[in-house]
């Protein structure tokens, strides 16, 4: 794990570089660590090097790390949420970016502990919805909310006692190309920007992982997942 500190200054400081470019300030940027299929270890040296915030994709794997892991880490869950999976989730994260329905946020909401602070979740967009991105379809597209639905799930979410809305999460279709891509995260943008124009005080747009971060730095991320260009490949 000798190699995280290294990886956390030059990837910190493409941040700032692609901050730069779009005339935004630095520091306007959270990096959240992606350690699924990291062991504890590798979580343990990203706290020492300064990294606070973790993203998990599967429970099981998360659990174990968040139970030996330092008070300050703030762990986000970034995987598909299933039904099942709720309490457990709504017990033990900070943040659940991967909400795609009324139903998942009813039940994170009813099961967040009351004792500590509210759930801050995103909603996780579909990539590609019906063109509405402007990126082209591929084979298979991943999980998320159509774009024409996000509205009405925002107004929902708004109003659940246990959740704070705090903005949209994307994970792009596999495959784009640099056009394409960008397109897509200009498109998030302006759904996020729509969103607030409507009343919602969003304040994170989750998009950007490590081959793309910097463009979507340019196109207005405010949070980027790199899990192999800061830890490595898996194990």
């Amino acid at each position: 794990m000798t190699g995280i500190t290294d990886h956390l200054g030059e990837i910190r400081a493409r941040m700032a570089r692609a901050s730069a470019r779009a005339g935004r300030p630095g520091g306007a940027v959270t990096l959240v660590g992606a350690s699924k299929g990291q062991p504890l270890a590798a979580v343990r040296s990203g706290l020492a090097a300064g990294l606070r915030d973790f993203g998990e994709n599967y429970l099981q794997e998360a659990l174990p790390k968040i139970a030996a892991g330092d008070r300050d880490a703030v762990w986000h869950f970034i995987g598909r949420i299933q039904s099942n999976k709720t309490r457990e989730i709504a017990a033990n994260f900070a943040w659940a970016q991967t909400v795609t329905s009324v139903r998942i946020a009813q039940r994170l909401s009813a099961q967040r502990p009351q004792h500590g602070n509210p759930l801050q979740v995103c909603i996780q967009l579909e990539p590609g919805s019906a063109k509405e991105f402007g990126a082209a379809v591929g084979e298979a597209t991943r999980a998320g909310c159509p774009r024409g639905e996000v509205r009405a799930l925002a107004d929902h979410i708004a109003k659940l006692p246990r959740l704070r809305l705090r903005g949209l999460m994307l994970l792009p279709q596999a495959g784009l190309d640099a056009d394409a891509l960008r397109e897509e995260y200009r498109a998030a943008r302006t759904l996020f920007d729509q969103l607030n124009a409507r009343g919602h005080t969003l304040d994170t747009l989750s998009m950007g992982m490590s081959d793309d971060f910097e463009m979507a730095i340019e196109e207005g991320s405010t949070m980027i997942r790199v899990g192999t260009a800061l830890f490595g490949k898996r194990p």
